[in-house]
């Protein structure tokens, strides 16, 4: 065996960890992954999934090529060349009858682990003059693209964490996501990160119904009733704005509505707070006091409060609290990232004036529109299922399995089988491959050549990195890249990208397309190949000087926000507004969460992953089992108002009691759970796209759901 080590950085998740690559070269295999101990940043981390990576290289069960729906009903192999050949002509026929917007695609987390997927995907929908273009960025963080636009932005952002003398964290756990928002905590090397913070006099709140893995680091942890976040940031802002801790001399240049806001949060005291969300009222004002007092630091929302009700508000009161306290980077400060992948555009001083979001395409459906070129995934299962001008026929999934993720998995298995067309680009067949017409196998990551296009904004330092593919492709396999380029050729449309277009190109490569996605980034795409893990400090963005004639300001009062705010007022919990609620028939709040050793419905197909566990347990406090006459690994039922799922129940003293906490998108598409205790359960079927959603986002509630537990009466089969 001539074993030869090559760099690459991991893309199971968005961290992009640098790993050192161990290929035998006799076999085409790899033999092992570690982390690149002097690489700058990361300083040899990486996470458990990043180190299964030659189990999922040479998984007996990894699609090596693609598959077409045969007359009697099972998949059959097929040429990839041919499968596109044959899925152009059906999208030909789909356009002619119906329209271009009848071609849909979603780009879910897997595709966005790939640098040039995402664009190529929207460069097809530009090419074919369809507005269809949806992505899983609508699923579960929408707020976070939205609320910039309905409070207005900082052009030289918030606070980052290098800097950071006090962080507050509501809902997130970047040790197990390896994700924080803006100014948060990033997957770098989180716990040795976060240790020397503290060292250096850190001070940190988290705010999370679990005393999760980054609350057993906080001076101060609110373990709040889910749902109720809303009324916690409002109880901070009236803490803040009624003590007078936020910055006069920044509110007074740069903020509108001020004054409205001190008067709609008057009503959240402390005490009013403390009942609604079960913590102690000290605690919040403590709290409060903290965030206030710091010189820099963010507060900063994850997917906890995000899939939750009122996830708009609570997104803007959080985006309210930086404002009101000044924190933003100002002229002369170094940016924590070096974003070398996007435009080289100054970062000025200066705020930059609020603007409605929602500027796409019109859905049919509860007066809701695209934003931020995107068309949202709580409408998209109603858009394939209504007759009529405007109905999707067509749908090409990339990295993703909406039949776990998308919400109400119910309707969701009901629209994916109603679809003339259904292409699935991915290396597994998962339960939404199993209903394609069409399933093309993916080169996975050692296969290709990247830029970590994610990490990019989010690094901790002015980092990059570059890989080629360090082993050959098993099989028929193509990049994902190549099916949206592949189709474009045979349509004969454009497929735009910010060097051109990228259907003009014969059979280009990895780099070639590379170099057409980021020609306008700051760095070149050559001087990024010869970057790999590099800070360069020399080339960090430091933030400009406002324009002397800027006259734009924040608006911490909208209409929109403050009229939700008021509804919030008048409620005893969140819950109060989801269609069929009973808080006797449903006492629990099912939350979402993350584990260590998947990734949404990534994983648990690795043996050593599996090893970690095969299902989503529902985790509870054991004060709940015992009160239930439940103990560990036991089945109950999950009941919401809209929907039933059977789980494994596990004790976990870390929850608080009368919560629930699942991970999301396991589970298959048959409705029955019968397999839960080796393939787990969707939470998504007790969700429903018509019981509770965002005005703003049409986010569907899926987080903080009214639920009841009970014994199953029956062992699943």
């Amino acid at each position: 065996m001539t074993v030869e080590t090559r760099e690459s950085f991991c893309r199971v998740c968005h961290a992009a960890c640098p790993i050192e690559v161990d290929v035998d070269l006799d076999d085409n295999r790899i033999v092992a992954v570690r982390g690149v101990r002097d690489d700058p940043l990361f300083e040899g981390y990486t996470c458990i999934k990043g180190r299964q990576l030659a189990d999922q290289m040479h998984h007996p069960d990894r699609l090596r090529a693609a598959y077409r729906r045969a007359p009697g009903g099972h998949l059959e192999e097929i040429a990839s060349s041919s499968a596109l050949d044959e899925v152009a002509e059906r999208l030909a026929d789909v356009v002619e009858r119906h329209g271009p917007a009848a071609v849909a695609t979603y780009t879910g987390t897997g595709g966005y682990q790939n640098s040039c997927a995402l664009e190529t995907a929207r460069g097809f929908h530009k090419g074919l003059g369809s507005s269809s273009f949806y992505t899983s960025v609508t699923i579960d963080q929408p707020a976070k693209t939205t609320a910039p636009g309905i409070s207005g932005w900082w052009g030289a952002g918030f606070h980052d964490f290098r800097t950071a003398d006090v962080l507050v964290a509501v809902g997130y756990n970047p040790m197990v996501s390896s994700y924080g928002p803006v100014g948060g905590l990033q997957g770098t090397n989180p716990t040795t990160v976060l240790r020397r913070a503290r060292d250096r006099g850190l001070k940190l709140v988290v705010i999370d119904p679990r005393r999760t893995e980054l609350a057993t680091f906080a001076d101060i942890h609110l373990q709040v009733v889910p749902g109720e976040d809303a009324a916690v940031l409002a109880g901070f802002l009236r803490v803040i704005l009624t003590d007078d801790l936020h910055d006069v001399d920044f509110c007074e240049q740069w903020v509108d509505g001020l004054d409205r806001l001190r008067a709609e949060v008057d009503p959240f005291t402390p005490e009013v707070v403390a009942r609604r969300a079960g913590i102690d009222a000290d605690d919040l004002v403590a709290a409060a006091r903290m965030f206030a007092g710091g010189r820099r630091g963010t507060l900063g929302t994850g997917t906890g409060p995000n899939m939750a009700p009122d996830s708009s508000l609570t997104e803007h009161l959080a985006v309210s609290c930086n404002i009101v306290c000044g924190r933003v980077n100002r002229e002369g400060d170094r940016l924590e990232s070096g974003a070398f992948l996007y435009p080289g555009t100054p970062r000025k001083a200066q705020a930059i004036a609020p603007r409605d979001p929602r500027t796409g395409a019109r859905h049919r459906f509860r007066g809701l529109r695209g934003y931020i070129g995107e068309m949202l995934c709580s409408v998209i299962s109603e858009e394939i299922l209504e007759p009529g001008d405007g109905q999707i026929r067509a749908l090409i999934v990339s990295g993703g399995n909406p039949a776990v993720a998308w919400p109400d998995q119910e309707l969701t298995m009901r629209a994916l089988r109603d679809l003339e067309l259904l292409v699935v680009i991915d290396h597994r067949m998962t339960a939404t491959a199993r209903e394609a017409h069409y399933v093309i196998a993916p080169r996975l990551s050692l296969e290709r050549a990247d830029v970590p296009h994610l990490m990019d904004r989010w690094f901790a330092a002015p980092y990059t990195n570059y890989t080629e593919a360090v082993v050959e492709p098993e099989g028929d396999v193509v990049n994902e890249w190549e099916v949206f380029w592949g189709l474009a050729r045979r349509l004969g449309i454009e497929l735009p990208t910010a060097g051109g277009d990228l259907a003009a190109m014969e059979q280009p490569s990895d780099d070639d397309v590379i170099d057409m996605v980021y020609a306008r980034s700051r760095m070149s795409t050559t001087e990024v190949r010869a970057s790999r893990g590099v800070i360069h400090e020399d080339k960090a963005l430091v933030v400009q000087p406002a324009d002397p004639d800027c006259t734009a300001r924040f608006d911490v009062a909208p209409d929109s926000m403050m009229t939700a705010l008021n509804e919030v007022v008048h409620q005893r919990t969140s819950a109060e507004r989801l269609s069929g609620f009973d808080p006797e028939r449903y006492p629990f709040r099912l939350v979402s969460r993350r584990l260590k050793a998947v990734i949404n419905s990534l994983g648990p197909e690795l043996p050593n992953l599996a090893a970690k566990g095969t299902t989503n347990a529902a985790y509870m406090h054991p004060d709940d089992l015992a009160e239930l006459g439940l103990a560990d690994g036991d089945l109950v039922d999950i009941t919401s108002p809209t929907g039933q799922i059977r789980g494994v129940c596990e004790g976990a003293s870390d929850v608080r009691p009368g919560v629930v906490s699942m991970a999301h998108s396991w589970g298959d598409g048959s409705l029955s759970d019968d397999k839960v205790r080796d393939i787990g359960t969707p939470t998504s079927r007790l969700t429903s796209t018509t019981a509770a959603h965002d005005p703003i986002t049409g986010m569907v509630v899926q987080s903080a759901i009214p639920v009841n537990v009970t014994a199953a009466l029956v062992e699943a089969g």
